[in-house]
């Protein structure tokens, strides 16, 4: 399987098997629309009034030595030999719901603006260790964790996030363990104190910004109805630069009340930040805000006008990540991970405040996906394993697209809310992040060239 495409003046072909890009002429790029199976007198016959005959011929002894060399139309040799059933899950990440309470009131959010259409709750430090030791205690002979301090808004929390930062540093000796720590905030409750805690215990920090100021007050208003432009940004600005070179992201959200979302991760860039995510919001069609499908035009525009943006400040030398275009052409090391995706519900949980354990953050509240409790009890195994056996290799929608060892099979949320299955992947969702994985390889392809 191949995937060609042209962005700007720039034609590309991906062979999806191998992860094999190549930059390619008109000529080639008009070439492959005979291949897999080519009839060479076909192709001359039809394409010798646009070529030359003998540019033809040469061009077609090029593709056949890159097929011979499995560097278009490969084979898949090992997904099949994969064996993603188990019996017995292994935990290696935690997503710590420490605040079930917001100090924003965010449009869009989809934990109901922090409760999780709940009741506003705060983990207490018991069911904290708790959720430690149950990592712990399901994570096998893997030694590195993860642990996401999140909510809601989980600086509303802080002192029982440090004490249990306390009690993960305690386990790690005994139990030959190593905790990564994240935290997920909308900055603000950031101070002096809190920024220096921060940046000494957290190995990533994710900042929560919308954009430009009227971008992000419109969406991300305070409780009181005020905007939080001003109170978040001057906060968020002195985590970054404390944190030098530490790794953090800022991360955003664009609706259809900003289709120009380039302006507002180049906005982000302009600000001084380096390293940003702009998702697309995921919700009820119902919402003003929502994205359809007659917008997917201008957001395709958009990812292309940021891709230019992108290569340009790079080639100045003054650079900024976007997530979405940091793509690894060599596939990531390990094809399991590629096929499976993040994990949810089976390397990696949700805590509730109450100590109850759902698939991931976005399923949290709803019973159905409940899979035990930190406090006793079975989990549900039979619901981790459906979860790891919902990859790329069985959802028949993957099985022909050429972005599937990019993607993953997508986020098993939206592909329940949307479908009702988590084994039927959200379109709409399918066709951003190939068009972002354009983007991507285009980006890549231009640097090289011109380095």
């Amino acid at each position: 399987m191949i995937h060609k495409f042209k962005q700007k003046d720039t034609a590309l072909v991906l062979d999806v098997n191998s992860g094999a890009v190549h930059v390619i002429d008109d000529m080639v790029y008009d070439i492959l629309d005979f291949y897999p199976n080519p009839d060479k007198e076909e192709i001359l016959a039809k394409l010798s009034a646009t070529y030359e005959s003998e540019d033809l011929t040469s061009a077609m002894e090029d593709i056949d030595y890159l097929i011979e060399n499995e560097q278009l139309f490969s084979g898949d040799e090992y997904t099949e030999n994969i064996d993603f059933e188990i019996s017995n899950p292994v935990i290696k990440a935690l997503c710590l719901h420490v605040a079930h309470d917001c100090n924003l009131r965010c449009k869009y959010c989809f934990a109901s603006q922090g409760d999780f259409e709940g009741q506003r709750l705060m983990m207490d430090l018991e069911t904290g260790k708790k959720a430690f030791d149950f990592i712990v205690a399901n994570s096998g002979n893997r030694r590195n964790l993860e642990v996401d301090f999140f909510g809601g808004e989980p600086l509303m929390n802080f002192e029982v996030c440090k004490q249990l930062v306390d009690y993960g540093r305690s386990l790690e000796e005994k139990h030959n363990k190593h905790f990564r720590f994240t935290m997920t905030t909308n900055g603000v409750l950031l101070d002096d104190e809190t920024i220096d805690y921060l940046n000494e215990h957290m190995d990533n920090i994710v900042l929560s910004l919308d954009g430009r100021k009227n971008v992000n007050d419109n969406m991300r208003p305070t409780t009181n109805g005020k905007g939080s432009y001003d109170v978040i940004v001057p906060n968020l600005k002195k985590m970054v630069e404390k944190r030098k070179d530490k790794q953090y992201y800022i991360r955003g959200t664009f609706t259809a009340e900003n289709l120009d979302f380039s302006e507002d991760v180049i906005h982000f860039a302009d600000l001084g930040f380096r390293q940003t995510s702009v998702e697309p919001v995921v919700t009820e069609p119902e919402h003003p805000y929502a994205l359809k499908e007659e917008h997917m035009e201008k957001i395709n525009e958009e990812y292309e006008k940021l891709a230019e943006e992108y290569i340009k400040r790079h080639k100045e030398g003054n650079p900024f990540g976007f997530f979405h275009f940091e793509v690894d052409l060599t596939q990531g090391p390990c094809v399991i991970k590629r096929l499976r995706g993040c994990g949810a519900g089976a390397e990696y949980v949700s805590i509730t405040p109450e100590g109850d354990i759902y698939p991931c953050h976005q399923f949290v509240g709803n019973e159905k996906f409940k899979m035990g409790s930190v406090h006793g009890g079975e989990v549900n195994t039979e619901m981790a394993t459906e979860f790891k056996n919902a990859n790329v290799l069985s959802k028949d929608k993957c099985q022909t697209c050429w972005g599937k060892f990019y993607c993953s099979g997508g986020c098993h949320a939206n592909a329940y809310n949307f479908n009702n299955d988590i084994n039927i992947p959200f379109e709409e969702g399918c066709k951003m992040l190939l068009k972002r994985l354009e983007c991507s390889l285009y980006i890549q392809a231009k640097l090289q060239l011109e380095d």
